[in-house]
């Protein structure tokens, strides 16, 4: 498989927000589990993966992550650096945040755990999305899919895959609650508001050559 993004245009910016982006969605998610109240669907799998084997959150978001972008060969997907990165550092990220956050809080501080980390997975997508070095894994297989099945929209194939997934994690223990449901229909907003932010310009040399486009971040 070819790597894909091109860092000759404005590297020093878009390797920051890169990795700036990936911290924070890892933040993000150990804010979300200490929480307590619910995870995205992924995230519940991560949860419920974890409590079956004893393995970390963190490292079964890696496991997970390797696994999804081996199933990119067969897709003919095409991963960037950012691709590869998303796979270790997020989950990197989220162990050391939890060790660091206290456990078994009054549900006030895990409300405001809950919230300050979906909005903080809202601009951590924007970050990533800005710096324009591939999509997450995960994402590609939903757009692999969905190029594989003429027809069949991404919107529909992420649907099923991610109904799948939730359902997954949650027999295997995740945590699903509020935060399921308050991800799911705060998320796109936030992503919407945050991408424009930290989106880096196009190079004004090559208006006419289109960027990559990096529709979600995992």
């Amino acid at each position: 498989m070819a790597v894909i993004g091109n860092l000759r245009h404005r590297p020093a910016r878009r390797l920051t927000q890169l990795y700036a982006g990936l911290v924070l969605y890892g933040v993000s998610m150990a804010l979300m589990i200490r929480s307590g109240l619910g995870l995205n669907p992924w995230d519940v799998f991560h949860q419920g993966l974890s409590r079956q084997t004893g393995i970390s959150v963190g490292t079964a978001s890696i496991l997970v992550g390797a696994v999804v972008l081996l199933l990119w060969i067969p897709l003919r997907q095409r991963p960037g650096l950012g691709t590869v990165s998303n796979v270790v550092v997020i989950g990197l990220a989220v162990d050391a945040t939890v060790a660091l956050l206290p456990a078994d809080l009054p549900l006030p501080a895990r409300v405001g755990l809950l919230v300050t980390g979906i909005v903080a997975n809202g601009v951590a997508t924007g970050l990533y999305l800005g710096a324009d070095l591939g999509p997450g894994p995960r994402d590609g297989l939903m757009t692999g899919f969905a190029a594989r099945r003429p027809g069949r929209s991404v919107r529909l194939v992420r649907t099923v895959i991610e109904v799948v997934v939730l359902a997954l994690g949650w027999l295997l223990g995740g945590t699903v609650g509020l935060g399921t449901v308050g991800y799911a229909l705060a998320i796109g907003p936030l992503a919407q508001f945050f991408a424009p932010i930290f989106a880096v310009p196009a190079p004004t040399s090559s208006p006419d050559v289109p960027r990559e486009t990096v529709p979600e971040l995992r």
